[in-house]
């Protein structure tokens, strides 16, 4: 949703050092791109320690293009309302997308499991050669997988959500990826059938979907 409206994590393996390397280098925003949105995503995690070491904790932060997503758990909606009141006045802020739950902290097994479904998510895109997966940031939290970036087309995009709906231990799957050149995200496509390539690849076709999929209007 746009600023104006705020309501109602991360494992790229590059962001971290987005500023150089070939890895920016390879994404659709590119290397600027990468760097503005590392400095955007290290300003509001350095807000979060100021106003509550709490909050630094529960919240994961993963920006892309400007576009900053906020997930994990808070003890209380006002820890809630803060966290997306800090991330929306940080400089380049675009657009909000507040994910967060109010709920107990999650265990370190389950951050654990979170950790292994978003390792396998991002493995699945690496050797999938119709998708190009250094578009896509991914976050899992209490196993929603959440993912934000950019795809080539709405095929590239149903087979990626398509990936991340049949990895054991996914509950959902929410898409913030915008289509390449900003056009808003179309409905998925219902039903089980072979991905949109019409390669099974990693879809498992004669399995029931494990998690519905919900996609975001940008």
């Amino acid at each position: 949703m746009a600023l104006g409206g705020c309501a109602g994590a991360l494992v790229v393996g590059g962001l971290a050092a987005a500023a150089g390397g070939g890895y920016a280098a390879a994404q659709e925003r590119g290397v600027d791109g990468a760097s503005n949105d590392f400095a955007i995503k290290t300003d509001i995690e350095k807000e979060l320690i100021k106003a509550d070491t709490q909050l630094q904790a529960g919240v994961t932060t993963t920006v892309y293009g400007g576009r900053v997503l906020l997930t994990g758990r808070v003890a209380t909606p006002q820890m809630k309302a803060a966290a997306a009141q800090i991330a929306a006045r940080t400089h380049d802020v675009r657009a909000l997308y507040d994910e967060v739950e109010v709920a107990s902290a999650e265990s370190a097994w389950d951050d654990a499991k979170d950790a292994w479904i978003t390792t396998r998510v991002r493995s699945e895109m690496v050797v999938d050669a119709d998708i190009r997966s250094v578009n896509y940031t991914i976050d899992t939290a209490n196993g929603s997988v959440y993912l934000i970036g950019s795809a080539r087309s709405q095929a590239e995009l149903d087979r990626a959500t398509r990936i991340a709906r049949y990895v054991p231990g996914v509950q959902r799957v929410v898409s913030y990826v915008e289509i390449r050149g900003g056009a808003p995200v179309a409905a998925i496509p219902s039903g089980p059938g072979a991905g949109p390539s019409g390669n099974p690849g990693p879809y498992r076709p004669n399995a029931a979907p494990r998690a519905p999929i919900e996609v975001q209007k940008l």
